[in-house]
């Protein structure tokens, strides 16, 4: 594919804590484009490990550290196991899904937060406002929108996406700590996965696979999938992971 990138201006570009590994640091440059940012230019990106935060998009040039890899899912290559297939049926019995526009709402703060302090993933003990939503998740330089499921009036979980020519990129998902049972992250990337099949999309991008961060590792259990290791898309299969990771 050739590189359909804009041009780019690099907004912050500094040595800050790892979000995914205790006592290690990272740097994650923002950028932003000089242009409109199409679907193919998207794929572009996705293709080459970055990932979107807000207006901006980021991949990590860490000095000293390469543990974060990129990860996506070939859609036609996906092994839809038993254990998957009983986890959607599950899922669409109890819950129903919305396709819609990015939003900002107390609603979605509040869950945000909760799966957030809940699952150990928040830092510094700090909680975003509604404010910090609009600017993280609804304002983009993709073409983006939101995946909510409901069990009858109150929503669960949320997957933010950006989509491509060819992809889909799973920007963020949260849901209800409290629903642990229905496997509501796993459910949440499969139904993303039908979603590819139904818009005949190729990939869906996972954002970064650490293994040795547990919030970050569970990725490997979607096989087959490829992680971008020195510049190039290898592909795993089932003979390739241990699972569950050491």
């Amino acid at each position: 594919m050739s590189d359909r990138r804009t041009t780019e201006l690099v907004v912050l570009d500094q040595i800050e804590p790892c979000p995914y590994l205790p006592e290690r640091m990272a740097r994650m440059p923002l950028r932003t484009a000089v242009g409109q940012r199409d679907p193919v230019a998207t794929d572009v990106y996705l293709q080459c490990g970055y990932r979107r935060a807000g207006e901006f998009v980021y991949q990590t040039e860490c000095p000293s550290c390469q543990a974060c890899e990129a990860i996506r899912i070939p859609v036609t290559g996906f092994r839809w196991s038993e254990s998957f297939r009983r986890i959607l049926r599950r899922g669409d019995r109890r819950y129903r899904q919305h396709v819609g526009p990015l939003v900002a709402s107390s609603e979605r703060v509040a869950l945000f937060n909760r799966h957030r302090g809940q699952r150990g993933l928040q830092r510094n003990d700090s909680e975003i406002d509604l404010e910090d939503y609009h600017w993280g998740f609804v304002r983009s330089c993709f073409r983006s929108f939101e995946l909510a499921w409901y069990g009858e009036d109150q929503l669960v979980a949320l997957a933010i996406c950006d989509q491509g020519h060819k992809a889909l990129s799973a920007v963020y998902t949260f849901y209800d700590p409290d629903l642990r049972g229905d496997s509501l992250g796993t459910f949440a990337i499969l139904k993303q996965l039908q979603l590819c099949a139904e818009r005949q999309l190729d990939w869906l991008y996972l954002g970064y696979y650490v293994a040795e961060c547990p919030h970050m590792n569970y990725k490997i259990r979607f096989l087959d999938h490829e992680r971008l290791i020195d510049g190039q898309w290898r592909r795993f299969g089932p003979d390739d992971i241990a699972w569950p990771p050491s």
